[in-house]
């Protein structure tokens, strides 16, 4: 089975890395996060995270010390980030 767009559908898309501005748990602030996997579509031009890499991010600044991080990381540097729980204890989806 052949991946698609999650907006469009399409067929035409390819994955890289892009850039995306993520706001912090807290609401404290936004940090921006290089070099995250991204999926292109060349139909609608949409550049995307799939939903489980968003939850990988959310988790992930949910569960460091976001104090440690300054306005910029990438996204290996931000999921190599030492935990302060093993797991997100508040995330009932699964």
């Amino acid at each position: 089975m052949k991946d698609t767009c999650a907006w469009c559908a399409s067929e035409k898309i390819n994955t890289g890395n892009g850039d995306v501005y993520w706001e912090l748990p807290d609401g404290s602030r936004a940090i921006k996060i290089s070099e995250v996997p991204t999926v292109f579509c060349h139909d609608c031009q949409m550049e995307y995270q799939t939903d489980q890499l968003v939850k990988e991010i959310d988790d992930q600044l949910f569960l460091i010390n976001t104090r440690e991080i300054g306005q910029e990381t990438t996204f290996t540097n931000l999921m190599a980030q030492p935990r302060l729980l093993k797991r997100n204890y508040f995330d009932f989806s699964t």
